[in-house]
């Protein structure tokens, strides 16, 4: 599970383990994406062996670049080995700077790249078990009521995208109506 990921020590942005850079709380940087169908939103239930908020709720998919991998190339990675998702035409929404407890002594200090991508109702979804214990299509308006009523779902990440960028990350769709209700 170690890698080297790309985060700051003391000014200066260098290759850093990923478990010491949790451990610290270092700034380091972060992708995060949310694919579309319509008004609904593909989120996926973290793997119970994920090294911190196993079993909870999060979007599509988000990790960290390796050294040398530019966002963009990591975000196609990621949506290829969590969900075999491939071939996306993915648009960058903005940037996030958030900071969070993701328990067991670790601290997400993230400066997150955003990519959202439009799909057909057929997308093609291979989950990894390794990476991702379910997923599933909700529009927004039912995400944003359940994670207010059950926020220990969720990972704090969402939890912050849907509370603060809500309009950066979804535009138009921020609005639409509720008929939708999180099966598991």
């Amino acid at each position: 599970m170690s890698a080297l990921i790309p985060a700051w020590e003391n000014g200066v942005l260098q290759p850093i383990d990923k478990m010491d850079v949790h451990r610290r709380g270092l700034r380091h940087k972060a992708i995060s994406v949310f694919v579309t169908e319509g008004d609904r939103v593909l989120i996926q239930r973290r793997a119970l062996s994920k090294y911190h908020t196993p079993g909870l709720w999060a979007n599509t998919c988000c990790t960290h670049p390796h050294w040398d991998e530019s966002d963009l190339d990591c975000a196609g990675r990621r949506l290829r080995e969590e969900l075999g998702i491939t071939g996306l035409a993915l648009r960058h929404a903005g940037e996030i700077e958030y900071r969070a407890d993701v328990g067991a002594g670790l601290i997400e200090h993230e400066l997150v790249q955003v990519y959202t991508a439009r799909v057909m109702p057929d997308l093609s979804i291979t989950p990894n078990p390794d990476e991702v214990a379910d997923t599933d299509w909700i529009n927004l308006p039912a995400l944003r009521a359940v994670v207010e009523r059950m926020p220990e779902r969720f990972t704090p990440w969402l939890r912050i995208y849907l509370a603060k960028h809500l309009g950066m990350i979804f535009g138009a769709h921020s609005a639409a109506n509720p008929h939708h209700a999180l099966t598991n």
